[in-house]
């Protein structure tokens, strides 16, 4: 819905990482008011993503925020970032199976969360961050799964409603998503990307490994703090 002075509405899937928040940013530069959604589902990191996510949050001057505990996808597992009896594996750049890190379906499940609260609040669209080196491992971050998802949101709300679901990165890498950042200032001292640790990032997991890259790719220092800082070597 579109307000009487053409300012516009939508929901950001805000995990307090890079990419949610530059997806954020984004957004905000399209002249969107911004409703930002955490969620905490048991990840090892949750308390630090929370942290970064609030922060952020306030940065954006966003309307609202809104934590929303998803403890069933721990009590579900079979992911590393949920289960302590599976460790987090460090970072394989060529490996083309899935990753343990994978939640099962866990954006189904945080995508029907935002357009419920996109819906509740007449917003236009939700906004996520996921990006091409994602959908390399996860299913659930492929192009084609996040169209049929708002094919599912067009049939499952109100015939009034009209949510588009945006993902402004999609067919970008991670470099991508870091120069795009430096370019609408985000503040990438309050994101989090490490797997492993609440402080300082790990260095190792494939998280910290492809956030390393990119900003190496993009001539950047990282300024969160790294108990090892690996040279990942420059993507192609």
């Amino acid at each position: 819905m579109t307000d009487s002075d053409d300012r516009q509405t939508a929901v950001v899937l805000l995990s307090g990482g890079m990419d949610s928040a530059t997806t954020a940013y984004e957004a905000k530069a399209r002249g969107y008011d911004l409703y930002c959604l955490h969620t905490s589902y048991g990840q090892k990191t949750e308390t630090k993503e929370y942290d970064c996510a609030t922060q952020l949050a306030e940065e954006l001057d966003a309307e609202e925020f809104l934590h929303i505990e998803t403890d069933h996808l721990s009590d579900i597992g079979a992911s590393s970032l949920t289960d302590d009896e599976i460790d987090v594996e460090d970072a394989d750049m060529d490996a083309e199976e899935i990753p343990t890190s994978y939640v099962p379906f866990r954006n189904a499940n945080l995508l029907s969360m935002a357009v419920s609260y996109a819906e509740a609040n007449d917003c236009d669209a939700v906004f996520v961050g996921a990006h091409s080196e994602d959908y390399a491992g996860y299913p659930d971050c492929r192009p084609e799964f996040f169209e049929a998802f708002e094919a599912m949101v067009d049939t499952g709300t109100k015939p009034e409603t009209n949510i588009d679901i945006e993902v402004p990165f999609v067919t970008d890498s991670k470099t991508d998503i870091a120069q795009r950042g430096r370019e609408l200032d985000v503040p990438f001292e309050h994101t989090w990307s490490c797997y492993r640790a609440e402080e300082p990032a790990c260095g190792t997991c494939d998280s910290c490994a492809y956030r390393l890259q990119a900003f190496r790719n993009a001539g950047m220092r990282d300024p969160i703090p790294y108990a090892e800082r690996p040279e990942y070597a420059e993507s192609e």
